[in-house]
């Protein structure tokens, strides 16, 4: 696996993060909260379980 597509998927996971932390209140995105939330866990989910996957099948390759 490269370096580069790693740092994708983790870049992707932190962005997903930081959206699951955003303040929406208050903004004229407020009424998006909820779906925002539901995004954010998503990808949240998602791309650490494809880093959890690529990284035990390059474990268990070697």
């Amino acid at each position: 696996m490269s370096n580069t597509n790693v740092l994708t998927l983790i870049g992707a996971l932190l962005a997903g993060y930081f959206l699951l932390a955003l303040p929406l209140g208050g903004t004229f995105l407020a009424a998006f909260g909820p779906a925002v939330k539901i995004i954010a866990i998503l990808t949240v989910l998602v791309f650490g379980a494809v880093l959890i996957y690529k990284g035990l099948r390059d474990i268990l390759r070697k």
